[in-house]
């Protein structure tokens, strides 16, 4: 992999809560239009990591996005450089309309014509939103606050999303959904670094993986090669 194809570089992250080591000295690359995905037990330091490449914590090591140093950049501007994150939990607008929602990721675009086409875009990757869009964010499901979160992130026409656990208290089928519309986002020419506890399926998704333990990186491979790697059928895989 050149220079050229890295989107993302994180070196020597490392990633302290008070006296306490979240993430140890962790490196990885994420390709241009690939995903990656972090897999790992709770507390393995996995959402730390990508609240470090958002700007939301202090951290040290380096974070290169497009080779620009993301060290000491506030994390709107980082937003309007091209990363999106879509965090645990979804962070929606409870008290604002869903249409609210989504046009409020917009707020540093000037651009009204794209804007107006990436909505349309966005209705059809979730017709339930359009259904929807004029309804408190509040009211909506687990499933379709997770549609929106996603899609509040597309709207910031990010090229690069950060995606914590997006399948978390979904049913089985609205996970398989969920999967099925990160594949056509990445398909459509976006990257994803996906953190996720639904390992069988993230690993199925993704061109490169990276197992941690303790807030270190412990496996790394293809998704194949991790899917059929027997440490990780044993601990994340269901044997």
């Amino acid at each position: 992999m050149t220079d050229d194809d890295i989107l993302l570089s994180v070196s020597g992250l490392r990633v302290s809560y008070d006296n306490i080591t979240a993430v140890h000295d962790i490196s990885f690359d994420v390709a241009r239009g690939a995903i990656v995905t972090l897999i790992g037990a709770n507390g393995a330091g996995k959402s730390s990591i990508l609240r470090a490449i958002s700007g939301l914590i202090p951290y040290e090591g380096s974070i290169t996005y497009t080779g620009t140093d993301l060290k000491n950049i506030a994390a709107d501007q980082i937003v309007a450089a091209g990363i999106a994150h879509v965090p645990e939990g979804r962070g929606i607008f409870g008290n604002l309309t869903v249409l609210e929602n989504l046009k409020l990721a917009c707020w540093q675009r000037k651009d009204k014509i794209r804007i107006a086409s990436d909505l349309k875009h966005v209705f059809e990757l979730f017709p339930r939103l359009g259904e929807r869009c004029k309804q408190m964010g509040g009211m909506l499901s687990g499933g379709e606050q997770q549609m929106l979160a996603v899609g509040r992130a597309l709207m910031t026409d990010a090229q690069m999303l950060l995606l914590d656990e997006p399948s978390m208290g979904l049913s089985p089928v609205l996970v398989r959904d969920i999967f099925k519309i990160i594949r056509e986002i990445n398909q459509a020419g976006k990257t994803i670094l996906l953190v996720e506890q639904n390992a069988n399926m993230s690993l199925h998704i993704a061109q490169q993986g990276y197992v941690l333990e303790t807030g270190r990186i412990v496996i790394s491979g293809t998704g194949p090669d991790l899917t059929g790697n027997p440490r990780v059928k044993e601990a994340y895989l269901g044997g």
